[in-house]
C-alpha cells in the first residue's frame, strides 16, 4: 500500500473533522484549551519572581519579603505541576473517548459493508484501520494539536516577558536560534520519514507472521521453515533499520539543542557581565531570570518537532479511517417490512449478477420454490451456485432482475428480519474462540442451554458433546482445531437449528467429510429440511436425489430443471454429471 508523501501540506479540513468527534466532550475540550492558555501565561511568572527576589529583596536585605516570595513560588510550582498533570490527563482522556467512539463507528461500518469489499480488501488492512490507525488518532489529542498550541503559546509568553524586561539581551540570547530552527526542521523531516518506514515495516511484520502462523501446517509439511526464517530475517532487518534511523535522528538533535542552549546562556552571561562592568551595577536577577526563561523555551522546543510528527502521523491515520467511513459500498437497509415469520416462497425473476461489471456470473436466472419444497442446485465449480445463495441472503446486491420471498422483493424486507429467517450452513466452517455453547448460541441470551441440548439430541450430537471435556462448556480453539471437520460441520447444523429459520441454505455441507460424518450430516439434513423451504448446493449428487426440484447451472445459466428422474430421462447435462460422478467414480451409489 502506498503511503502519503511526508512533505504533504497540513490538512486543516481533516483536522476539523477529527476534532468534530470531540463535540460530545466539549467541557473537557474547552477545559484543556483554557488550561493551555492559563499555563502559558503562568510560565513567565517564576522568572519574574526570581528576578524580583534577587534584585530587590536579596540586594535590599529584606528577608521577610524574600521568605514570602519563596513560599509563594513553592505554592506556584505545586499549582503549576498539578495543572500540567491535569492538562495531560484530560487531553489523553479526550483522545481515548474519541478513539472509543470512532472505533465503534468504524467497526459498525465494516460489518455493514458489502461482501465485495472483503473480496478485494485484505483483512489485515481492515484490522489496522480498526485498531492501530484509530489509536494513532488518540495522539492528535494527547500529544498533538492542543499540546502543540500550548507549547507555542508558552514560548510566546516567555519571549514576550524577555523582550519586556530587556529587548537587547533578548536579541543576544536568540542569536543561535536560527541554528535550532534549521536543526528542528531537518529533525522533523528525518523522523517523519523514519516513522513512515517503521509503520510500513510493522505492517509487513504483522502480515508475514499472521500468514505464516495461519498456514503453519503448510510451512512444516513442505519443510519450508528455513526459507520462511530467511524471509522473516529480511523483513525484521528492515524494521530494525527504520527504527535505528529514527534513533539516530534523536541522538543528533538533542545534543544540538543542548549546545544551542549552552551558547545562548554563554551569550547572556557575556552580555550581562559587560553591562554590569559598564554600568557599575549588578544584573544578577536579570541573568538568573533569563537563564530560566531559556530553559522554559528550550524545554518545549525539544519535543515540539516530535509532537508535530506525531500529529502528522495521527492525521495520516485519520485520513485512512475516514476513507473507510466514507465508503458508500455498504448494504442498503431502506426496507422496513419485518414479518415475525415468513412462509418461504422464493422467486428469482430475470436475475443477473457479476462481481465486476465486465463479467457476469449469473445471467437471466428464473425459477420458483414453493413453501416447504427442497430445491437442489448443481453444476461445475464456478457455475454460480454459491452466488445464488449469497444473493438470496442479500450478501451482495442484485444488479438486474428481482428476487422475491413470499411475493415481496428482498430489498423491501428489513435486513435483520430477512436474515433471521434464512439459515445458512456453509462448506467452509467457521468457529469462534469460546465454548461449544457460545459457538452454537452466538451469545444470544434468548437461547438456553436446555434448548441447545434438545437440539443436539435431535441431530445426534448430544452424545458426542457429552464425551468432550466440560461437555457444552468445552473450549473450542480458533477455527475449531480440536474438532474434526465433520464435528465442526455438525455444530453449524446445531447452530442453524437453534435459530429455527423458515428458509434453509446448505452450501456444499458434505463435500469434505468422511463417510461416517456424512451419514450423521445426512440424518441432520433430513431433520433440518423437514417443514422448511430448502436450497441444497452440492457436488455429491447422492445428497440431492430426493429434492423436489433440481436446477442445473452451467456458466451462470440454467441448463435444465426438474426432478432427478426427469433429468435422467432427458439424457442431458444433469445425466452427464450423474454418469461422470457415479459410474466412473462411485458405482456403489447407483443403487436406489
Amino acid at each position: 500500500m502506498k503511503t502519503k508523501t511526508v512533505n504533504q501540506k497540513f490538512n486543516f479540513a481533516l483536522l476539523r473533522r477529527v476534532l468534530h468527534y470531540a463535540n460530545p466532550y466539549k467541557k473537557k475540550l474547552y477545559a484543556s484549551i483554557f488550561l493551555s492558555i492559563f499555563l502559558a501565561f503562568l510560565t513567565p511568572v517564576r522568572p519574574l519572581l526570581i528576578q524580583v527576589s534577587v534584585d530587590k529583596y536579596i540586594q535590599g536585605r529584606l528577608p521577610e519579603m524574600l521568605i514570602a516570595v519563596t513560599v509563594f513560588q513553592i505554592v506556584l510550582i505545586l499549582l503549576e505541576t498539578f495543572l500540567r498533570s491535569y492538562f495531560s490527563f484530560i487531553t489523553a482522556w479526550l483522545g481515548q473517548h474519541v478513539v472509543k467512539d470512532l472505533r465503534i463507528k468504524v467497526y459498525d461500518k465494516i460489518i455493514g459493508l458489502n461482501l465485495s469489499q472483503f473480496d478485494k480488501t485484505h483483512i489485515g488492512v481492515l484490522t489496522t484501520r480498526t485498531v492501530d490507525d484509530i489509536e494513532r488518532i488518540n495522539d492528535v489529542f494527547s500529544d498533538g494539536v492542543i499540546p502543540i498550541l500550548a507549547d507555542l503559546l508558552s514560548i510566546l509568553c516567555v519571549l514576550s516577558y524577555m523582550f519586556w524586561q530587556d529587548w537587547q539581551l533578548s536579541l543576544i540570547a536568540l542569536i543561535p536560534f536560527p541554528i535550532l530552527l534549521i536543526a528542528t526542521y531537518y529533525f522533523k523531516e528525518s523522523v517523519n520519514k523514519s516513522f513512515h518506514r517503521v509503520r510500513n515495516a510493522v505492517a509487513n511484520l504483522n502480515a508475514f507472521v499472521q500468514e505464516r502462523l495461519t498456514g503453519m501446517h503448510v510451512v512444516q509439511a513442505f519443510s519450508a521453515e528455513e526459507r520462511e526464517l530467511v524471509k522473516f530475517k529480511s523483513i525484521n532487518k528492515n524494521h530494525r533499520n527504520a527504527n535505528i534511523d529514527a534513533i539516530f535522528a534523536y541522538s543528533v538533535f538533542f545534543p544540538i539543542v543542548e549546545i544551542v542552549l549552552a551558547v545562548a546562556i554563554g551569550l547572556i552571561v557575556w552580555w550581562t557581565s559587560k553591562e554590569a562592568l559598564h554600568l557599575h551595577q549588578s544584573q544578577q536577577g536579570t541573568l538568573m531570570a533569563f537563564i530560566l526563561c531559556l530553559n522554559l523555551i528550550f524545554r518545549p522546543l525539544r519535543v515540539i518537532a516530535d509532537k508535530f510528527n506525531v500529529l502528522q502521523m495521527g492525521m495520516v491515520a485519520g485520513e485512512r479511517v475516514f476513507k473507510l467511513l466514507d465508503n458508500e459500498d455498504f448494504i442498503q437497509t431502506q426496507g422496513n417490512f419485518s414479518p415475525k415469520k415468513i412462509v418461504g416462497k422464493i422467486e428469482f425473476e430475470n436475475v443477473c449478477f457479476g462481481y465486476s461489471n465486465e463479467t457476469m456470473v449469473l445471467e437471466n436466472i428464473n425459477f420458483t420454490v414453493n413453501p416447504g419444497e427442497t430445491v437442489a442446485i448443481v453444476g461445475h465449480t464456478g457455475s454460480g451456485k454459491t452466488t445464488m445463495a449469497s444473493l438470496l441472503n442479500r450478501l451482495y446486491p442484485v444488479q438486474q432482475g428481482v428476487i422475491k420471498i413470499d411475493d415481496i422483493a428482498i430489498e423491501d424486507y428489513e435486513l435483520n428480519s430477512l436474515r433471521k429467517n434464512i439459515g445458512v450452513v456453509l462448506q467452509e466452517v467457521f468457529l469462534f474462540s469460546g465454548t461449544i455453547f457460545e459457538n452454537v448460541s452466538l451469545l444470544n441470551s434468548a437461547i438456553t442451554k436446555e434448548e441447545v441440548i434438545n437440539a443436539a439430541k435431535l441431530i445426534n450430537m448430544h452424545d458426542f458433546i457429552m464425551r468432550l471435556p466440560q461437555n457444552y462448556d468445552c473450549p473450542v480453539m480458533e477455527r475449531g482445531g480440536i474438532l474434526s471437520f465433520g464435528q465442526r460441520q455438525l455444530l453449524t447444523f446445531l447452530r442453524t437449528l437453534l435459530y429455527n429459520p423458515s428458509i434453509l441454505i446448505l452450501d456444499e455441507a458434505t463435500s469434505s467429510v468422511d463417510s461416517e460424518s456424512e451419514l450423521l450430516i445426512q440424518q441432520a439434513i433430513e431433520k433440518l429440511i423437514k417443514g422448511r423451504t430448502s436450497i441444497i448446493i452440492a457436488h455429491r449428487l447422492s445428497t440431492i436425489r430426493k429434492a423436489n426440484k433440481i436446477i442445473v447451472l452451467d456458466k451462470g445459466k440454467i441448463k435444465e430443471m426438474g426432478t432427478h428422474d426427469e433429468l435422467i430421462e432427458k439424457q442431458g447435462h444433469y445425466n452427464q454429471l450423474y454418469q461422470l460422478q457415479f459410474e466412473k467414480h462411485s458405482p456403489a451409489f447407483q443403487r436406489d
